[in-house]
């Protein structure tokens, strides 16, 4: 799945290629996605004039200049292409939106994306929305909330790092990323944690996804940018996908460490250098 990093290479893909542009057509060639897209989605977007983009967690949104915004969620394979005109049409290329400025075309070959829409001023009640937790960047992200929602945790950290009622945004590349340059082992218990370990916590999940988007995501399994691009933050990875290697800043003896390891927490795998993570 798209993580925060991948979302947001793809959210300013279109915002700078599309930008400003007027919706003149909207093609549903397959509307049962996680969520069934709303049968007026068509009658609410077309006419309408896009305003900006925002990203909320992993949702891309689109807002427009009639009251509605877009909402997507590519889900665990979906993917956006962008062209200046009409393409032809592929396999599972679900919904396509023209604009005056562009075409934007929603391939998803498992269907576990959605698209719909709201009306703008009802975006942080809607369902999607209402019960997701702060995003990194926020101001009340600090080492002393993070510090109060691990509290009596009996969780793994890495595990409470997934929960997206607490930060959102976060997956499972980025989580191992974090912790590794932390120094925090995942298995720890989240609400062993002191108020300074979740604060340089908080620096290192900063510093991860400022990187990350930066060099575009990372490229795993499915993931390209609109332009058919691949990200290359998979490159500068630390631990994640790296089983029995050295980490970054191995100082140990490899043959007996046995280097970073794998494990699995809840059905998602775990890396880590069990020398440097405390």
């Amino acid at each position: 799945m798209p993580e925060l990093p991948e979302v947001e290479t793809i959210k300013t893909a279109i915002q700078n290629s599309v930008a400003k542009a007027n919706i003149t057509k909207v093609t549903i060639n397959n509307n049962n996605l996680r969520i069934k897209i709303p049968d007026d989605f068509v009658r609410q977007v077309v006419g309408a004039r896009i305003q900006g983009y925002r990203r909320r967690a992993k949702y891309i949104i689109i807002d427009l200049n009639n009251g509605k915004s877009i909402i997507l969620h590519l889900g665990m394979s979906g993917k956006i292409k962008i062209s200046d005109r009409l393409p032809e049409p592929v396999k599972h290329d679900h919904v396509v939106i023209e604009t005056d400025n562009g075409v934007i075309v929603y391939n998803d070959a498992r269907r576990f994306g959605l698209l719909t829409c709201c009306d703008s001023d009802k975006l942080a009640g809607h369902k999607l929305f209402a019960h997701i937790g702060v995003e990194p960047w926020d101001e009340i992200l600090t080492g002393e909330y993070l510090y109060k929602k691990f509290h009596n945790k009996k969780i793994p950290v890495k595990m409470a790092l997934l929960d997206q009622s607490i930060i959102v945004g976060i997956g499972n590349i980025y989580a191992s990323e974090s912790l590794y340059l932390a120094r925090i082992d995942p298995l720890r218990e989240a609400g062993a944690l002191s108020e300074s370990e979740c604060g340089v916590l908080v620096a290192k999940i900063r510093q991860v996804l400022e990187q990350a988007i930066s060099a575009g995501g990372s490229t795993l399994k499915d993931y390209q940018k609109p332009d058919g691009s691949l990200g290359y933050f998979q490159n500068r990875h630390c631990v994640y996908n790296k089983t029995g290697q050295r980490c970054p800043d191995c100082t140990c003896d490899i043959e007996k460490s046995g280097g970073i390891r794998k494990i699995v927490q809840g059905g998602r795998s775990t890396f880590y250098c069990p020398v440097k993570q405390k």
